[in-house]
């Protein structure tokens, strides 16, 4: 029974090599094809490389052997001279020729490499913007930028050199094999043997060091991850004493990747025991065929000259097979990585068959449940509706579930609970119904938190959708305010603004946030704490803006100060993700005994802050 078991178990584990390597093989082709026209170009580079590599031996043994049979006799001197010269000059000419063709071999797998690497990068980077918040929140932006470029470079150096020398020298070794084999077949027997006891101990020894690898992989990660989110808050960790602390986990995040890249190179170090060993084995065998061979009378000795060349380029492809395989496990550990990143779902449906009505939404929650972890829910069984056009000020402590409203209204996350529906009355959709790109191109959203890229100030205003006209961008910036602020530009809207948003104030950067929406022109608009970082007199600037904005459509303002709902049509108070108090504003103040009326007597709305 046991044996059985075991039986069962290792054929289990080949199933799931074989598994794996036909992942590997269909994510080469599936990144190649598009390049097939430049494989081409390299695959006959290869094999011009091979043929001059196959042709070179060949002269020197007609070399040698003419050399030695123009010092045995005298007669036809001259003549003799003149082949060994014509020897000469033709290996010098295709040595040259196969230098040329091995630059060339060489630029053209780089490039096709790195083409083929950088379409990965773009749809690993457009498949993690499509995954869930849940995903993001996991994984630190440090994590994904060794994700998306430290395994990819990884990977592009192995599409060179997978194509170039691994491929290129097992076309050799079996070149080789079949010269050997017309020279004698005994030797070419012999010597396909060990190339074969070679390369499956190559093969099967390679799961040796990819789990090191994928380990190194992962600190690597870590490390990064550590690195972008500390040196982002280095001021506020030198303000709170917090250096020795941080210098303490920077010293165990590097002792944890020391220690792995220790490890995967000592399962290196092992490979390259295996390696010397093999390669003496194959020169005993070699020597001994040619000697053997000689003292027989069987071969000249140009052909054991030759015997022990391609003997050499034997060892040569066995060599750069177990180089380029030690080197693969770094790309393989990259690409595993890399498939278990494509292989993530978001859980966020993106696809959608419902239309959403024209004009401006009404929402509508119905009994929703959502906690960020899945335990411990923020909003418990909320329900409330918001009519077409009106405006609902969202009032609560920090933490009561405000801006939990707002991301599950744009898709960020999905319910556990419940459903949302956008539309008019009865006739609204359940946004899970609805495209994602439809969803958010009908929702602008304006948070104090306002995300700047380094690039020019028409690109930050219309995130680099050039169907928007710089007509467009003006009459909004107009409409805002900021053509004074425009004509102090040195460039205009092709000023180039930086990331920290440190060529801006707070309060501009808050004004473009307000012009993106603008320009989105949507249907519901979502203010979170839109003007907490706004000074008075920006502020006042903006009142008029918010007023062209919500005119004809629907809204949401999340505050914590009374002030800046007093446009809205309704008002919902809420606490621990509950509903404390809703109803129409006016009603709501005019009732003594509403909570909001009590916070508008008392102005107690730091009590909210």
């Amino acid at each position: 029974m046991m044996a059985l078991r075991n039986r069962f178990h290792t054929k289990q584990e080949k199933l799931a090599m074989l598994h794996t390597d036909q992942r590997y093989w269909r994510f080469l082709v599936q990144y190649l094809t598009p390049l097939r026209s430049w494989v081409l170009l390299l695959a006959s580079l290869i094999f011009a490389s091979i043929g001059l590599q196959l042709l070179n031996p060949q002269i020197i043994r007609y070399f040698i052997d003419t050399a030695l049979t123009t010092g045995a006799t005298t007669d036809g001197l001259s003549a003799q001279s003149s082949s060994l010269l014509l020897a000469a000059v033709s290996f010098f000419l295709a040595t040259l020729l196969l230098q040329g063709v091995t630059v060339a071999a060489t630029y053209v797998g780089e490039d096709v490499g790195w083409r083929a690497t950088n379409q990965l990068r773009n749809d690993l980077a457009r498949h993690a913007l499509r995954l869930d918040m849940h995903f993001h929140n996991s994984h630190t932006p440090g994590e994904m930028i060794e994700r998306l470029d430290g395994d990819v470079t990884e990977i592009a150096i192995f599409f060179a050199q997978v194509v170039l020398r691994v491929v290129g020298n097992l076309l050799l070794l079996a070149g080789v094999l079949l010269v050997l084999g017309w020279i004698d077949w005994r030797v070419s027997i012999a010597l396909a043997l060990y190339a074969a006891i070679c390369l499956l101990s190559l093969y099967y020894g390679r799961g040796w060091v990819t789990p090191f690898w994928e380990a190194t992989r992962q600190r690597a990660a870590d490390l990064f991850s550590f690195f972008a989110e500390y040196l982002a808050g280095a001021e506020d960790l030198r303000s709170s004493g917090a250096v020795d602390y941080t210098l303490h986990t920077l010293f165990r995040l590097s002792h944890a990747r020391l220690t792995s890249e220790v490890r995967a190179g000592m399962m290196d170090l092992l490979f390259w025991l295996m390696r010397n060993g093999l390669y003496v084995v194959g020169q005993l065998i070699a020597f001994g065929f040619a000697y053997w061979l000689y003292t027989d009378s069987l071969i000249t000795i140009g052909t054991a000259y030759l015997i022990i060349w391609y003997n050499d380029r034997l060892l040569r492809p066995l060599d750069e097979i177990t180089t380029q395989m030690q080197n693969a496990q770094k790309a393989m550990a990259g690409i595993n990585r890399v498939l278990a990143l494509a292989a993530t779902a978001s859980s966020i449906r993106q696809k959608g068959e419902r239309q959403l009505p024209a004009g401006a939404l009404a929402v509508a929650f119905e009994q929703v449940t959502f906690g960020y972890d899945g335990d411990a829910p923020v909003i418990h069984d909320l329900s409330f509706e918001l009519p077409a056009g009106q405006v609902l000020g969202l009032l609560g402590r920090t933490g009561s579930g405000k801006t939990t409203i707002a991301r599950l209204l744009y898709r960020l996350y999905d319910p556990n609970q419940g459903l949302i529906r956008l539309g008019n009355g009865a006739d609204g959709v359940e946004i899970r119904a609805v495209d994602l790109n439809e969803l958010r191109g009908r929702i602008g959203m304006v948070t104090q938190n306002v995300q700047l890229f380094q690039a020019t100030v028409r690109d930050n205003l219309t995130f680099f959708d050039a169907r928007i006209t710089d007509e467009q961008i003006l009459a909004a910036l107009a409409t805002l305010g900021l053509e004074e602020w425009l004509r102090r530009l040195p460039n205009g809207l092709d000023t180039e603004l930086q990331s920290e948003g440190s060529s801006l104030s707070a309060g501009e950067a808050q004004l473009l946030a307000f012009t993106r929406v603008f320009l989105q022109a949507p249907d519901l608009v979502i203010l979170d704490e839109a003007s907490s970082r706004l000074d008075p007199v920006t502020e006042r600037l903006i009142e008029r803006a918010i007023d062209k904005l919500l005119a004809e459509r629907t809204a949401i303002i999340i505050a914590h100060r009374l002030a800046t709902v007093q446009r809205a049509d309704q008002i919902l108070i809420l606490q621990d993700g509950r509903i404390v108090e809703a109803g129409p504003r006016q009603q709501l103040a005019d009732d003594p005994t509403s909570h909001f009326a009590t916070l508008l007597q008392t102005d107690l709305a730091e009590v909210l802050a």
